[in-house]
């Protein structure tokens, strides 16, 4: 065991180590930064034709799915 000043500098360091990493981590500019970076790089802005693409195609579907529930209404009907 060492002398009182040896353990009061341990507990000084046990107890600035996480305050300073928690100061250096958390300042915004450097969060924003690395999150706007991120974000572009998963999920990159969307181009005028990919987006009309897909409201094209989603559209189809709707339409196929609506003429696929229309016939099987009206064979249900023919069955009745």
């Amino acid at each position: 065991m060492g002398t009182w000043v040896l353990e009061v500098a341990k507990m000084g360091m046990y107890m600035a180590f996480p305050v300073t990493l928690f100061h250096f981590f958390n300042q915004p500019e450097y969060f924003e930064e690395w999150v706007t970076k991120k974000k572009r790089e998963l999920y990159p802005p969307e181009s005028k034709s990919h987006h009309e693409e897909l409201q094209r195609a989603i559209r189809e579907h709707h339409a196929q799915h609506d003429a696929k529930m229309m016939r099987a209404m009206e064979e249900a009907e023919r069955t009745k």
